[in-house]
Parts: structure tokens; sequence; C-alpha cells
């Protein structure tokens, strides 16, 4: 059976579990008191261009400014008063220093490098991802095919979707009627009128939504129909849990459990361990050869070892 383990008894983490019988094939960990900027929306100025990146740093009220690539500025953006543009314009040509943006957090800060940033704005609701400015974007999620594809594909050409703006059907929409992903959809256009609206209203640098926690991304993003149980080992976040599949998903409330047994819930299903060698440098392969991972400030490396090419060395 797969479960949804969530282990929130250490108040400095959270940690989620996706498990399949004993084995664990998805974490995510969150840290409370450390602020998660991934995805929360800006309302930004642009500070420097810089031609030789074509890029822009962001003023958007994080310590360090964000990194803004030109291929992820919106056209609406563009300053083409009065030019003639052929082709594709250089960065310098059409974004000006002190032009106001509204940005999307795209990758977290690293080491001594600030956050990359998009103006092509995402909302993901529980069926669907709304993009209000990217109306090219649309479509049905890479995971799925087939029949299911198809079926998707045709209730997808029914959504009044707004012009301008595209959607993409996610995983968790397959099975769904039409009445469900129009639901869904309405649900992310009035959160996307709350947004526009608060950033007509403020100046920046602003805060103008916060994504939500590892909770509720969780429930939200990879609670299926294959999730047979989900055990929460924390009253609060087991009735934060309840709150919101009560509000979205109420058919699928008794799958949800309160972890009470003095066993800790990550050693009852074989978790702990299997998280611990998920961090260590080097993973063993069942073939008999290695991984070997490193962290740089540019990249992060992976060097496979195989043991079949080595054994005659």
């Amino acid at each position: 059976m797969k479960r949804i383990a969530i282990n929130a008894t250490q108040s400095e983490e959270i940690r989620v579990a996706m498990v399949d019988g004993q084995y664990l094939y998805d974490l995510d960990i969150e840290h409370p008191f450390r602020a998660q900027k991934k995805s929360n929306i800006y309302k930004g100025t642009i500070t420097r261009v810089e031609p030789s990146l074509e890029a822009a740093f962001v003023s958007y009220g994080s310590n360090r400014h964000g990194f803004l690539p030109f291929k992820e500025i919106s056209r609406e953006y563009w300053d083409t008063k009065g030019k003639k543009i052929s082709g594709r314009p250089s960065i310098k040509e059409v974004i000006k220093e002190g032009l106001e943006v509204l940005v999307q957090v795209d990758k977290e800060e690293r080491g001594n490098k600030g956050a990359a940033l998009t103006t092509q704005i995402s909302l993901a609701g529980r069926y669907l991802v709304l993009m209000p400015n990217n109306p090219r974007a649309g479509g049905v999620s890479r995971r799925i095919s087939g029949e299911d594809r198809h079926k998707i594909r045709k209730i997808l050409q029914q959504l009044d979707i707004p012009e301008g703006m595209g959607t993409i059907v996610r995983t968790a929409g397959v099975g769904r009627e039409l009445e469900e992903l129009t639901w869904d959809l309405e649900y992310l256009l009035t959160l996307w009128k709350a947004i526009t609206t608060a950033n007509t209203q403020h100046k920046p640098p602003v805060l103008l939504y916060q994504e939500s926690n590892v909770i509720i991304r969780t429930l939200r993003d990879y609670f299926r129909n294959d999730i047979g149980e989900i055990l929460v080992d924390n009253e609060q976040v087991y009735k934060q849990a309840h709150d919101f599949i009560q509000a979205v998903m109420p058919h699928n409330l008794h799958k949800l459990k309160h972890y009470t047994d003095p066993v800790p819930l990550f050693s009852r299903y074989q978790v702990e361990h299997q998280i611990e060698s998920a961090f260590h440098r080097e993973v063993t392969l069942p073939s008999g050869g290695a991984i070997v991972i490193d962290h740089t400030e540019a990249l992060i490396s992976i060097d496979v070892n195989s043991a079949r090419a080595t054994k005659g060395a």
C-alpha cells in the first residue's frame, strides 16, 4: 500500500515521506523557522540590467537581489514605444532600470547567490496549474499518457479559460469531471485576481502571495487515488491536514489517521535508515556500482562508478 507519512514530532523540522510498502520513493523536508520563498510572488523593482548576462537584478524584499533572466521576462514588460524591433532584441533595448515587475521565485537562494526569478507566473491548484500571463504554455502534464491524455484534452477544450491565460492539467486531474476542473479553475482565477488587486495597492518591494507549507503542498500535489492512507504523528499538524482535506476533498477524509503508536512513525515503516543512506555522499547501486554526489557553489556533480566496467581493471 502507498502511504504518506508525516513526521512532525520535532518542532525544528517537518518531514514528509512517500512510501510504497516499506520503500521510500519521495521525501520533502521543511524547517518551519526558515523562510521558504520558492513559488512566492512579489512585487519588485529592476535595479540593474546586465547585458553580458542577458539578465536583470530585482529588489523584491530579500537581503540579496533576485536574478531575472531575459527569457523569463514576459513581453508585457518590454518597452517598445517608438522602437523598431526586428527579431529578438537585447535586454538593454527593452528593459529599463526602475521598472516595477511581478515576479515569482523559481529557485531558492543558494550560497552567495540570490534567488532565481521569473515573471511567467504559475499558480498550482488541486487539478490544474494556471499560467495567467502565458497563453502558449497550456496543455496536459507529461506524466499523463494514452487514453487518459486524450480524454483530458477533450475536457480541457470545454473549460472557459480567459484569453491570454494558459492551464496545465495535473496528474491529479485524471478521471475528474468537467465540473471539478471548472471549480479548480475558478478558485485559481479568484486567487490571481486577489494578487493583481494587491499589486495595484502596494509599492515594491512587497510579498503578494505566499506558497502553502509542506503539509498543504503534499496533500494538494501528491494525494491521489492510489494513496491508501495518510499518517500524521502530531496532533496540531493532523488538524491542519484534516481541515484541508475536509474543505477540498472530503470523500478522502477516512484515509487520514492520527498516528499515536509508541514506535516512531518513520521507524515503523523502515523509513529512517533509508533517509540516512539517501544523504550519504556515496550511494551503492544494486548492480554493485556506486554514485558519488558532490555539492559545489556552481553545480552538483554526480559521478557514476560502474562495477561492471571496473571488474577487469
